[in-house]
């Protein structure tokens, strides 16, 4: 493989996003939610990075920013050496059909009113480049077959599977670079699950995509993912090569996160790793670890100062005081 095969498909540095809140009556004092705080990573091309965290905790945010369908508040998103942070009108929509996102929930994220044709084709008809080979050829490739029976369905014809089989080939019809998977089997039942992650697993080796998978959890990060960062309120707290995440983590949060992920042996044993129950407020938070709350080891100086995101051993990156 050439170092040009190798590229930084996806380069995110200082990536950052507050909501504002509603001023209270007679305050002059500003209020943010702080749902996305200086995050940076990159994914090389046809890498699957996986985005693991509790609920609440920034995943989402990050996924719709990397599409742009959020605009960050500060930070870079380079995709393939372009910076679409500031990409704006006519720029940004030709800019898009390189970034696709597959949504959580395919019973939300399908419009009832269009039949399994009209959601296909709508991202070539927004780039002006409506083929209708490409729409039977997205189909059979998501394993629709044929084609011919699904094309006139409704989405209340589809089974949970179905659905989010077309949801992933209206997000590859119009041959993006990179893709953003939000939880995509989250939704569906435990039975079609493997199957739905098998087949984007086949995808990214057939069309060499970059993927930025987000999840919540970990045993399917390190089954799909070649790369894991781990986030908890807003910020990055551990990130690496995934097999070193599950097998050497450093950070206390990421140890508690594997320490609830079952064992498929009903004769081995793993200690659970009970954490704080009080989460650290995302609204203005104070310059120390956000996970300080919850910490079983925190010290002084994690009150007092957020951990910088140091290289703890080869390619393996973690935010926390006790190895800084």
């Amino acid at each position: 493989m050439s170092q040009g095969d190798l590229m930084e498909m996806v380069n995110v540095e200082h990536l950052t996003k507050l909501f504002p809140l509603r001023k209270r009556l007679f305050s002059r004092e500003k209020h943010y939610v702080y749902a996305v705080d200086d995050v940076s990573f990159k994914i090389e091309k046809g890498k699957i990075m996986g985005l693991v965290g509790e609920s609440g905790c920034g995943k989402t945010t990050t996924a719709k920013l990397l599409v742009r369908l959020l605009d960050p508040t500060s930070g870079n998103i380079y995709i393939k050496n372009e910076n679409i942070a500031d990409l704006r009108g006519k720029e940004l929509k030709k800019f898009r059909k390189n970034i696709q996102m597959i949504f959580q929930d395919p019973y939300e994220s399908l419009n009832p009113r269009f039949i399994v044709h009209d959601t296909v084709a709508e991202p070539l008809i927004a780039q002006g480049l409506y083929n209708t080979e490409k729409i039977y050829n997205a189909l059979e490739v998501v394993g629709l077959k044929p084609p011919e029976e699904f094309l006139f369905r409704y989405s209340h014809e589809l089974s949970g599977g179905q659905r989010q089989r077309v949801a992933i080939a209206r997000a590859l019809v119009i041959d993006p670079i990179f893709v953003v998977a939000d939880e995509p089997t989250s939704m569906l039942d435990v039975s079609i699950r493997a199957d739905v992650l098998n087949l984007l697993l086949a995808l990214r080796k057939k069309f060499d995509l970059t993927v930025l998978f987000v999840t919540h959890d970990l045993a399917v990060a390190r089954y799909m993912c070649d790369s894991i960062a781990v986030m908890y309120l807003g910020k990055i707290v551990e990130r690496g090569n995934a097999e070193e995440i599950i097998k050497n983590p450093k950070h206390p949060y990421t140890k508690a996160l594997l320490s609830a992920v079952p064992i498929p042996n009903p004769k081995a044993k793993r200690k659970r790793i009970k954490i704080g129950e009080r989460v650290s407020d995302a609204v203005n938070p104070p310059e120390r670890c956000r996970f300080y709350e919850r910490c079983n080891y925190k010290k002084d100086i994690c009150k007092r100062k957020y951990p910088k995101l140091i290289e703890c051993c080869k390619d393996h990156f973690v935010a926390c005081h006790l190895y800084g």
